[in-house]
């Protein structure tokens, strides 16, 4: 919902001026009407900087998909999600149309319908409006109930610029499909149903259609070192690809394309009798009684990811934006069923209750089984919010007796979360996202039981989330956004023989990971390489890309507003006046960082004045003193040892800027640095900032290295700097204090992102570098990852299909994991990796989800430990580590004496503490080889019979 309202009041008012140009007391009214427009406008560009889908769309997507209108018809599971997707998006209108009424059933399958529809018979469209209407207040959501058929007119549809249809038939979508071919331009068609555990998807853009960028993808910088076969100079170079817009040409219509498949059929089934040809046609008995079984059913998880999948369509047909599907996709849950072969039909009869939807497709003791199942979600942003919706379509945790789902979440909501985070709205600003989304999922199902936490997951919290804990969860699923807490969950997942659904996604990729215990590696069984870092050396003298220059104003910030605040109030609280240190100076004594505090207390900025000052000052050390202290040091004609220039591609020489008032860019670093140090320095500011005729001294030198050693001098100078801020009463306890800054990416009135975009591109002038935009220098600042609603339901239904899986302790070859791209588009499935077997001897094997168990008493040994491990599982241990402690290494003097000890006097538990884990190793069969590593073992202090 990002830049729609502006680029839409903009158009507005053109409109306006057309029609009212011929008489001045409209166009009066126009101009009024006009600026407000311009108000709202700017004052939701305040609102759409925050948003993650604007580095997945882009301004011109954006602006195309604001002047978009669509129709919807169906308002079914299907078409809620849809519908969800592309208003949290930000197109400009939407009309849904539906002319049922609410049914029990739809209370399994439609999120936005709740009891009292049922009871008052509403319309679907009707019952379903203002909760979309209210998803984004930006978009004009209308509804129609007007019955379509054969015989009515559909030229209504050339208001659209995209019609999609669910729940309708074949012969009325092969009518409207023809109409909207035949326009000029064509009206975007996109037709998409659920069977039961099959989904289809169609879409029709005309026999041409223009694409702006196929991929999203930035394109790459290249560096080329040297030309050998040009007889000019031999000089390096950086080349970047342009991207230009592409025609994708369309095979047909819905009709077409049902022809065409007849006629291959034809030609596949019959036409070769007639040649002589002998061909016995293959039918998959198990599509076709699971079809006729399931169609009536409804599948929500494979509604939400095929509704992801036709969202993202949609946004194409309006902005030109992606690579569209041609023309057909199938998506089916097949593998769900299969293992439910041998329960009777009896199980997918209906029961007239909400879940008969899903009860027709996967029986009623699978539905049974997930209302009693307990699931803990850590995390509650846009994958938790989507998770959430689809545990209470499917009555997760809904048993009277059993269930429960637990979500935590340390987050607050922020406004940046409300374009892709559908349960959370603008009054939820500020609020625990935990507690809001477990009250928002009430109103969907409010039979399930649900108990929020606001506690991050991780060591700290282990006296929360304890093995206990952990034992009591059916399965864990994580809506997580970094791969530290993903890795760190995973391991209390093997330590607990829990099952795991993983999922994460990056503008319109996306990939989920089933990990079930003893058949599938873990999250931790493969790692990515590491991200690569930018040398020191590049940041600090060398830059060569935008990334350079925001990396290294990112420093700055940190440094200036955060580091350097952070050592000045350590110093202050450890030495609690200006008079102790100023007398320990005297009397000879080092203090750690005395000088460089006494600095910044003696030119601590008393006013705003001050404050524009000290910005000044580092505008003059930053980008004009450091450039000649480099160029003084490594002169243009500068050549290495082999004759070669010193400054060539990728080095590129910097160029002292010469500090210009009436140049915009370096009244922002001025102003947004001020501010900043007023902020600091506790200073009070106004936000207009006049034409101050700045000629401003500074002490910098630009031959003078970043560090000398201290010497007598200086502290001269600091006694002498701090008596006088003593004689001045400018070292009072206020003083003594600086506050710190913490970087915040997502309030656009701290000035966070604006000094860090001026500082950028000053320092990518300096270097002849392409500067970037606030919004880019923000996500690579802020290590922003792009997302978007589409991408984030098509991933929570994949997960949500595993989960059935898993509770269905199906196979291991019916899991499945996935990694998507609905910008190509392009969707793979893959086969859970099976855990691997390691041979410790002698046939003896483990796996990551093995654990021993031993055991013990209160004067078990050492000894006594290591020969109960032998005669258990047939190898004796010749090491025994606790985490880094090392308790029994036979080599490390005084460790044999260890073996008489009890288990109580090495490891030294808590009172409360019941085992320890414990890492055994084995000798090897040959000598000098390492020694073979074994499972965990987990000794228990006192035999317990549960």
């Amino acid at each position: 919902s990002e830049v729609s309202v502006g680029w839409r009041v903009l158009a507005c008012g053109r409109n306006s001026l057309k029609t009212s140009a011929n008489s001045s007391n409209k166009v009066s009214l126009f101009l009024r009407e006009f600026h407000l427009c311009i108000i709202l406008m700017l004052a939701y560009f305040v609102f759409l900087a925050c948003s993650r889908q604007r580095y997945v769309l882009g301004d011109t997507a954006m602006q195309k998909m604001a002047q978009s209108h669509v129709f919807l018809s169906g308002m079914g599971g299907l078409g809620v999600e849809i519908a969800k997707n592309i208003v949290l998006a930000g197109i400009k209108a939407l009309t849904i149309h539906d002319t049922k009424q609410c049914k029990t059933w739809d209370l399994g399958t439609n999120f936005f319908i709740h009891e009292d529809d049922v009871i008052n018979l509403r319309n679907r469209a009707e019952a379903t409006l203002p909760h979309i209407t209210e998803l984004n207040p930006y978009v004009h959501v209308a509804s129609s109930t007007v019955p379509l058929d054969e015989t009515t007119d559909v030229s209504f549809l050339k208001q659209y610029q995209c019609v999609i249809l669910t729940e309708m038939r074949l012969s009325l979508q092969k009518k409207i499909n023809n109409f909207c071919h035949a326009q000029h331009p064509p009206i975007k068609f996109i037709s998409t149903d659920v069977y039961g555990i099959w989904s289809r998807l169609f879409c029709d853009f005309g026999d041409e259609f223009e694409v702006l960028d196929t991929t999203g993808e930035e394109p790459k910088e290249i560096f080329i070192s040297n030309i050998t076969q040009v007889r000019a100079r031999n000089h390096a170079a950086m080349i970047c690809p342009i991207k230009s817009p592409c025609l994708c040409l369309i095979d047909s219509t819905i009709s077409q394309a049902l022809n065409i498949f007849h006629f291959n059929f034809w030609e596949t089934f019959v036409r070769l009798s007639f040649l002589g040809i002998i061909f016995q046609p293959q039918v998959n008995e198990d599509i076709v009684k699971w079809l006729s079984r399931t169609a009536q059913g409804f599948l929500a998880p494979l509604a939400a990811t095929v509704g992801g999948v036709a969202s993202q369509e949609v946004l194409k047909a309006v902005t030109g934006k992606f690579s569209p599907l041609q023309q057909w996709l199938y998506i089916d849950a097949l593998d769900i069923v299969l293992s439910l072969d041998k329960i009777s039909c009896e199980e997918f009869l209906p029961r007239e209750d909400k879940y008969d939807a899903l009860r027709i497709c996967i029986g009623d003791s699978l539905c049974q089984k997930l209302h009693k199942l307990n699931v803990f979600l850590v995390g509650c942003g846009a994958i938790g919010c989507e998770m959430l919706k689809n545990f209470a379509l499917l009555g997760v945790g809904t048993g009277q007796d059993k269930g429960m789902v637990t979500i935590t979440d340390p987050d607050l909501i922020e406004k940046s979360n409300l374009n892709r985070q559908f349960l959370f709205r603008p009054h939820h600003i500020q609020k625990p996202k935990s507690y809001t989304a477990a009250a928002a999922t009430l109103n969907i199902n409010p039979q399930l039981k649900i108990e929020p936490y606001l506690n991050k997951v991780c060591p700290a919290t282990e006296n929360i989330y304890n093995d206990e804990f952990y034992t009591n969860q059916d399965i864990i699923v994580t809506a997580l956004d970094n791969v530290e807490a993903r890795r760190y969950i995973d391991s209390r997942c093997i330590a607990n023989l829990r099952p795991l659904l993983d999922s994460g996604t990056m503008g319109t990729k996306g990939h989920t990971e089933t990990i079930v215990p003893h058949l599938t590696e873990s999250y931790n069984s493969h790692r990515d390489p590491p991200e690569e870092e930018i040398p020191f050396c590049t940041l600090k003298s060398f830059p060569a890309a935008i990334e350079h220059t925001i990396q290294w104003a990112r420093d700055k910030f940190e440094s200036a507003f955060s580091h350097k605040p952070s050592l000045f109030n350590k110093f202050w609280q450890t030495y609690p006046s200006a008079e102790e240190v100023l007398q320990r100076i005297k009397s000879g004594e080092s203090l750690e960082g005395c000088f460089q505090a006494i600095k910044s207390l003696s030119r601590r900025p008393r006013n705003w004045t001050q404050c524009v000052e000290l910005a000044r000052i580092k505008f003059e050390k930053y980008f004009n003193h450091k450039a000649l202290q480099l160029l003084h040091s490594f002169p243009l004609d500068t050549r290495l040892k082999d004759g070669s220039l010193f400054w060539q591609s990728p080095k590129r020489p910097p160029s002292p800027i010469k500090f210009d008032f009436n140049d915009p860019l370096h009244y922002s670093f001025i102003v947004s640095g001020a501010k900043l140090f007023a902020r600091v320095y506790c200073v009070p500011f106004t936000e207009k900032v006049g034409k101050p005729f700045w000629v401003v001294q500074t002490d910098e030198n630009a031959r003078k290295p970043d560090h000398i050693p201290v010497s007598s001098e200086d502290e001269r100078n600091a006694i002498f700097q701090l008596e006088k801020t003593i004689l001045s009463c400018e070292a009072l306890k206020n003083d003594l204090h600086m506050k710190m800054l913490s970087f915040e990416k997502d309030d656009d009135d701290n000035g966070h992102i604006d000094f860090i975009t001026a500082a950028s591109n000053l320092r990518a002038k300096m270097y002849n570098i392409e500067p970037a935009d606030r919004l880019k220098t923000k996500r690579i600042a802020g290590k922003i990852i792009p997302a978007i609603a589409t991408a984030t339901a098509a991933v929570s239904g994949l997960v949500a299909l595993e989960l059935i899986k898993v509770v269905g302790k199906h196979p291991f070859e019916a899991y499945k994991n996935c990694f998507l791209n609905l910008a190509i588009p392009i969707i793979v499935f893959t086969e859970a990796a099976e855990v691997r077997k390691t041979e410790i001897r002698n046939g003896i094997t483990f796996t990551i989800w093995d654990r021993w168990t031993i055991y013990g008493k209160e004067d078990f040994t050492l000894l006594d430990f290591i020969n109960a491990v032998r005669e258990k599982y047939g190898i004796e241990p010749t090491m025994v580590v606790q985490g880094v402690k090392m308790l029994y290494v036979p080599v490390m003097p005084g460790h044999i004496k260890r073996l008489k000890l009890t288990m109580q006097k090495l490891v030294k538990p808590s009172a409360d503490k019941k085992y320890v884990d414990l890492t055994v190793s084995f000798a090897p069969e040959t000598d000098g080889d390492e020694d073979l590593p074994g499972p965990p073992v987990r000794y228990y202090f006192i035999h317990e019979d549960n």
